[in-house]
C-alpha cells in the first residue's frame, strides 16, 4: 500500500453510524482479552504493540472530522495501560482524537478495547491473537506459526485486509426493507457513573453442544432461545396484561466473511433479529427453540444479506447524503438511531464461537474472553466464545438490578448445564 494511503482511511459502511450515535455517557466499545499462564511484562507488551502497529495500520487510528464524513488517521502505537477500571469504559471525544484502541494489561491478562467503528469482533480477535503471538515470541522465544488467525507481523498488510467489503459486495440487487415492531425493554436503575457490571457464566462446552444437538440446533440458536425465555419471564413479572406484551427479540451479528470471499479486518457483519411475540400466546422452551431455529435459518442466506448490503450501501451513495455537511448528517443519523437503532431488539447476543490458536501457543494461553459494552439505551448485552472445553458467556449491564443474570443462569442449570459464576459486582442473589 502506498505511503499516502497509510495516512488516512475512510470509515467502512457499517462504521459510519458509531461516531454519529455516540454521546456523553456512551460510545460503542467492546473488548477481547486473553489470560496467559504467567504475569504480563509491560515492557515486552510495549515492544509487541509497536511491531503489531506496522502490520495492522487500520487499528492504530484516531477519529477525525471532515466536512462531509468522519475518517480515520493513523497514529503511532500507544503504550499499554494498566487495566485498573471496569471493562469497556466509554471512549471520550478526546480519547478518540488520540487513538481509537486501548491495549490494557492486568496481572496475567492482556485486553484490547476498541471503538466499534474500527473493526468487529472477528477482526479484533485476529489482532489479539497476532499480538499475543508476538508477545510470546519476544518474552519466551516461542516460535508461533502464522495459522489459526495469527498473522505474520513481518508481512506487509494486504489491500484486502483494509477494504470496505460492503462496497465490494454491493451487487445491485433489490434492497431489503427495514420495518419491524419495537421489542420489550429491560428496565433498571442506571449506575451514576459509567460503571459496567460484568457477570461471566462458565460452562462445559461439550454439555452445551450436546444440549443443542438434542434440539437439532446450533449452540448460538440454543443460547438465543435461553435468553429469549429468560427475558420473556422478566416481561411476565413486570408487565400486567398479555395485550401489553411486546416482542422479545435479540440482535445477533453474523460474520459475513463466511458468506463472501473477504479477508477484511474491518467491520463486515450484518444483524438478524430472531424472537417471539408472546402477545399471541405463551411459548414453551421447545417452541421458542424451534421458532429461533427457523427464523435464523431463513435469514442466514447470501441472498438475504445481498439485499441488506444493497440497502446500506445505497443510503451511503445517495447524492443528497454525499453533499450534506457532517453536522447535518450527524443529526439525521443520531435521530434514526434513537428511533430505530436499539428499539427493535432487547439486547445483542454475539457469539465468536470456538477460538482456535496454533498448538504452540496453547501452553501459554489459559483463557479468552469477549465483552460487549452497554448500549446507549438498552441496558444489557451478552457476548460468548469458547476455548479449551469451556464456554464463556459474558453478560454486561449498565443498571444495578441483575435481572437477566437471575433468570438466564438458573435456566441453564435447570436444563442440565452446570454454570460457574464470576462477577465484578457482588450480588447475593446471583446463582452460585
Amino acid at each position: 500500500m502506498a505511503e499516502a494511503k497509510k495516512r488516512w482511511l475512510k470509515l467502512d459502511n457499517a462504521a459510519k453510524i458509531y461516531p454519529a450515535a455516540k454521546r456523553r455517557r456512551w460510545s460503542s466499545v467492546f473488548r477481547v482479552s486473553v489470560t496467559l499462564s504467567e504475569e504480563i511484562s509491560p515492557l515486552t507488551l510495549k515492544k509487541a504493540i509497536r511491531r503489531a502497529a506496522k502490520r495492522f495500520p487500520s487499528f492504530f487510528v484516531r477519529l477525525r472530522r471532515g466536512m462531509f464524513w468522519y475518517y480515520f488517521e493513523e497514529v503511532p502505537a500507544p503504550a499499554p495501560e494498566k487495566d485498573d477500571a471496569f471493562p469497556c469504559r466509554r471512549m471520550t471525544r478526546a480519547e478518540l482524537s488520540r487513538c481509537a484502541i486501548r491495549i490494557l494489561y492486568y496481572r496475567d491478562r492482556i485486553a484490547v478495547e476498541l471503538f466499534h467503528a474500527v473493526t468487529d469482533g472477528n477482526g479484533a480477535m485476529i489482532f489479539l491473537k497476532s499480538l499475543v503471538a508476538e508477545y510470546l515470541r519476544l518474552q519466551y522465544g516461542a516460535e508461533i506459526p502464522s495459522e489459526a488467525g495469527v498473522l505474520n507481523l513481518n508481512d506487509e498488510p494486504k489491500p484486502e485486509e483494509l477494504e470496505d467489503s460492503f462496497l465490494k459486495n454491493e451487487d445491485g440487487c433489490v434492497s431489503a426493507g427495514r420495518g419491524a415492531d419495537n421489542a420489550f425493554y429491560l428496565r433498571g436503575t442506571r449506575f451514576r457513573t459509567d460503571f459496567l457490571s460484568l457477570t461471566t457464566g462458565m460452562m462445559p462446552v461439550d454439555i452445551v453442544t450436546e444440549k443443542a444437538k438434542q434440539g437439532n440446533v446450533s449452540v448460538t440458536v440454543y443460547l438465543a432461545a435461553c435468553l429469549i425465555c429468560a427475558i420473556e419471564h422478566i416481561q411476565k413479572k413486570t408487565v400486567g396484561k398479555r395485550k401489553h406484551y411486546k416482542p422479545v427479540k435479540l440482535l445477533i451479528p453474523v460474520d459475513l466473511r463466511k458468506f463472501y470471499e473477504s479477508e477484511t479486518l474491518r467491520n463486515f457483519v450484518l444483524y438478524i433479529t430472531p424472537g417471539i411475540d408472546p402477545k399471541s400466546g405463551e411459548y414453551t422452551f421447545e417452541e421458542t427453540l424451534k421458532a429461533v431455529h427457523h427464523q435464523m435459518g431463513g435469514e442466514l442466506t447470501r441472498q438475504n444479506f445481498n439485499a441488506k448490503i444493497r440497502a446500506n450501501v445505497r443510503s451511503e451513495k445517495a447524492f443528497i447524503l454525499k453533499i450534506m455537511p457532517l453536522f447535518i448528517k450527524n443529526w439525521a443519523m443520531r435521530l434514526v438511531y434513537n428511533l430505530v437503532g436499539e428499539k427493535k431488539s432487547c439486547l445483542t447476543l454475539s457469539n465468536l464461537g470456538p477460538i482456535q490458536i496454533p498448538e504452540e501457543m496453547k501452553k501459554y494461553v489459559r483463557r479468552f474472553d469477549f465483552v460487549l459494552g452497554a448500549q446507549a439505551k438498552n441496558n444489557f448485552n451478552c457476548a460468548v466464545l469458547s476455548y479449551q472445553g469451556k464456554l464463556y458467556c459474558n453478560v454486561t449491564r449498565s443498571v444495578k438490578e441483575p435481572l437477566l443474570e437471575r433468570e438466564l443462569f438458573p435456566l441453564l442449570v435447570e436444563k442440565g448445564i452446570p454454570v460457574e459464576i464470576e462477577s465484578n459486582f457482588y450480588q447475593e442473589d446471583l446463582p452460585h
